[in-house]
């Protein structure tokens, strides 16, 4: 593991995401703590040292889980991370209410590095309402030692990051960015990173494999960017764009699976630094992946607890983008379509209220998707 600097600290360039970690049985809020504490001392004794969670991963049930498998370690020896979670708006006037939970249930008495959290379109003029008192907490907490380092996450567009930073740049010292070479066009993440750099914070990527959807590509694509340089896999591309950043602290992944975590591991014993026409050939992939995907959807679940007819969101929009990716329409239909879901979580049972997406982090307008998808099924199935 190769490490970075910041403000006299060694932190890992690989970081420990907690958004994903192993559940039971696809209960999102049943985490396998036993597989969880296995993956969490891999990582330790790998040397990675910054760790990830935050109030809503696994409808809360992340920064318990995580701070328990840290806890057998010596507090100095990692960052803990946790944020504020303001993509919920009824949250805003609840920063204290929040921040002493958040200790209470991690059991610290203070976080290494926290972060306002999801600033977007959606809340941008509530972080920056003076009544809620945001800004002034958190920089009471920093005084106080009960906050090392404060920074915040971004989902919003440049217009969104410079509001932000006219309010809250004074105290700001990191930005936590969605980068990879898919959204280093499509969501302007060349422009934001440089915006972060110029101001000296530092960059946390998070989104790294975009939510496993470039964990794998398509072989004609990994041929395409193989033949300009060196062969790699495409999570190895896509951490290596990624090293080819300046300015980048640390990179988040999300920590699922031993497998998984020990391939990533294996791509951060060292900097692999792209030549230039490498990363214009990755970059060039991204574009072409974006072209052939309809809904950017991360499945962070941010829209989940929202939805008053309980439907599984991301695995709905991941299948409206696998049958826009399969042309056939018998083999949709016979081996993809809606098998194993029961009609009443069907897209067809979105009643379009729209609370999904007044929280979701993409901005993405979720029940037209839902509409679309159910226009698209049935013209394709015959019916519904």
């Amino acid at each position: 593991m190769y490490y970075n600097s910041f403000k006299g600290l060694r932190v890992s360039a690989l970081a420990f995401g907690a958004m994903r970690l192993p559940v039971i049985g696809g209960n999102d809020a049943d985490i396998d703590r036993a597989a969880a504490k296995k993956l969490v001392d891999d990582a330790m004794a790998a040397g990675i040292n910054y760790y990830d969670t935050a109030w809503g991963y696994h409808g809360g049930k992340s920064q318990i889980v995580l701070a328990d498998c840290l806890r057998d370690y010596d507090r100095s020896s990692y960052f803990l991370t946790n944020k504020f979670p303001g993509y919920d708006l009824s949250n805003m006037p609840k920063s204290k209410e929040i921040f002493e939970k958040q200790l209470e249930l991690c059991k610290v008495d203070y976080f290494d590095f926290y972060l306002i959290h999801n600033v977007c379109a959606m809340n941008i003029d509530k972080y920056l309402d003076p009544k809620f008192g945001i800004k002034e907490y958190f920089a009471e907490q920093v005084k106080n030692g009960r906050i090392k380092h404060l920074g915040f996450s971004l989902h919003g567009e440049m217009d969104v990051l410079e509001r932000f930073a006219v309010v809250y740049g004074d105290i700001m010292e990191f930005c936590q960015l969605q980068v990879n070479y898919v959204d280093w066009e499509f969501q302007h993440s060349k422009e934001k990173v440089e915006f972060c750099r110029q101001r000296g914070w530092a960059i946390m990527v998070m989104e790294p494999l975009r939510g496993g959807k470039i964990a794998d590509i398509e072989p004609s694509l990994l041929a395409r960017v193989n033949s300009v340089g060196k062969e790699r896999t495409p999570v190895q591309w896509a951490f290596s764009f990624l090293q080819s950043i300046p300015g980048i602290l640390t990179t988040l992944t999300g920590m699922s699976d031993a497998d998984q975590q020990t391939e990533k591991i294996s791509y951060y014993a060292e900097p692999d630094v792209l030549s230039e026409k490498e990363f214009e050939a990755i970059v060039a992939v991204g574009r072409d992946i974006v072209s052939k995907t309809s809904v950017p959807c991360t499945a962070c679940r941010y829209c989940t607890p929202k939805c008053p007819k309980e439907l599984d969101i991301p695995t709905l929009i991941s299948r409206y983008n696998e049958m826009l990716y399969n042309r056939d329409k018998i083999e949709f239909v016979t081996t993809f379509a809606m098998i194993g879901t029961p009609k009443d979580k069907w897209m067809t049972a979105c009643i379009g209220c729209g609370a999904c997406s007044k929280v979701c982090p993409q901005s993405i307008d979720i029940p037209k998707v839902m509409k679309d998808f159910a226009e698209e099924y049935k013209r394709r199935s015959g019916g519904l």
